[in-house]
């Protein structure tokens, strides 16, 4: 697994599988956030099933796909909605883990300094610079 920092309380990743549930949860996160779409890679693994068995172990799941190159602030909305009634630390992940970084940059507009954003987002491997200019 390749789990990278965004906040105290919010790390991405790329793809999981169930095989990685456990170590998530041993790590302390106990909120699971799928910003993949299925289907987007042969052999993906199929969400329902990684909701399933994260549900078992405890966490509480939330999909919210977003295609490739289009995550928006409707996908930052509904995270924002999802995570005011789930507990704190989220996981969540996609192909790359950069949907899910441009999910979370656009929840935290308003909320942090741009530079804090962006430094935040380099920190993690995640250049955001595309998606907030900085004067």
């Amino acid at each position: 697994m390749d789990i990278r920092r965004l906040s105290d309380d919010f790390s991405v990743s790329p793809q999981i599988a169930i095989a990685d549930l456990q170590a998530i949860w041993d790590l302390g996160f106990r909120t699971m956030i799928c910003n993949r779409p299925d289907g987007e890679d042969f052999g993906q693994p199929d969400v329902a099933k990684i909701e399933a068995a994260a549900r078992a172990i405890g966490f509480e799941f939330a999909f919210i796909p977003a295609i490739s190159g289009r995550a928006a602030m409707p996908h930052a909305i509904d995270t924002r909605r999802v995570l005011a009634d789930f507990p704190k630390p989220v996981f969540a992940y996609c192909r790359s883990g950069t949907r899910c970084t441009v999910i979370w940059s656009l929840m935290q507009l308003g909320e942090m300094e741009d530079d804090d954003i962006l430094a935040a987002t380099a920190a993690a491997g995640y250049d955001m610079s595309g998606l907030i200019a900085v004067d």
